[in-house]
């Protein structure tokens, strides 16, 4: 993983035109654009265009993955700026080639009317939990209980509890908003593998055929990303081809901050050569 330097030089778009901006990407173990930073530069892109409004929630739709050689453009299209909300689409494309399209809601800060939120978990805090093999350099990952979800012999529930935290990042709302969303996009298909033997997270895009489809993230509070948040997923179905899995983000002392979910791809790969070792076809 790059430096949070890296991370966030990725963050600051460059402006190359009205609602316009063009966008560099970090460094990937994957063969494609991780989708947590397109998810990182839509908020970035849409509070720009936001007008002073803060991101409370988006959907994303994922069309097809971007590449890692090619810099990402992104255009913002307001559809309603109200003096409370405004909303507006976000699409990230490379050339010709539509990458995501994003509806992102904006809003004022609001006083409460009423107030409830879920309690979190009572699981192990991030200094009992063991460092994942899946954090370094500025994401910081701790699994809870030590889940290793890449062996596809270990079989657990469809609940999956992960520390997060984004080592050095600036105090910095919009900023702490675009690092959490990076975090949320990696989890989930790997909660939904959890329950069946023989499947799991070292096996995507080889044996297995994985792939986020949609994404839609809502921010409840402030978020300081610098600071360890707990993400408690849980897969609710999986089965043709999908899986589907939601989330809640809490603070150390318990506070929720933001929930997600996402529809995924989970099926086998028919391009699987496993005498080699290798997709003949990605």
């Amino acid at each position: 993983m790059a430096a949070i330097d890296d991370a966030l030089a990725a963050l600051d778009l460059e402006v190359v035109g009205d609602d316009r901006y063009r966008a560099r990407n970090m460094d990937s173990p994957g063969q494609v654009v991780f989708g947590g930073q397109i998810l990182a530069q839509v908020i970035m892109a849409a509070s720009r265009s936001a007008g002073g409004k803060d991101v409370r929630s988006l959907h994303t739709v994922f069309a097809r993955g971007g590449r890692l050689d090619a810099d990402l453009e992104i255009a913002v299209e307001a559809l309603n700026d109200g003096r409370a909300i405004g909303s507006s689409t976000v699409t990230v494309s490379q050339g010709e080639r539509t990458v995501s399209r994003s509806l992102v809601l904006t809003s004022i800060e609001e006083a409460d009317l009423v107030r409830h939120a879920d309690p979190m978990p009572d699981v192990d805090g991030p200094e009992a939990s063991p460092a994942s093999a899946h954090g370094e350099g500025w994401w910081e990952i701790r699994t809870v209980g030590g889940v290793d979800i890449m062996d596809p012999t270990l079989v657990g529930p469809a609940r999956l509890d992960v520390w997060t935290r984004a080592a050095g990042a600036p105090d910095d709302g919009v900023i702490g908003q675009a690092l959490l969303a990076y975090a949320t996009d990696g989890f989930l298909i790997a909660t939904a593998m959890r329950p069946h033997e023989g499947i799991g997270q070292a096996m995507a895009h080889r044996a297995v055929s994985t792939s986020v489809l949609t994404h839609t993230l809502t921010f409840h509070e402030p978020v300081r990303a610098s600071e360890w948040h707990l993400l408690a997923h849980e897969s609710t179905y999986t089965g043709r081809g999908r899986a589907y899995g939601r989330a809640e983000v809490f603070t150390e002392d318990g506070r929720m901050v933001a929930s997600y979910v996402q529809e995924s791809l989970l099926r086998a790969n028919p391009n699987w050569d496993p005498a080699n070792d290798v997709a003949v076809k990605y």
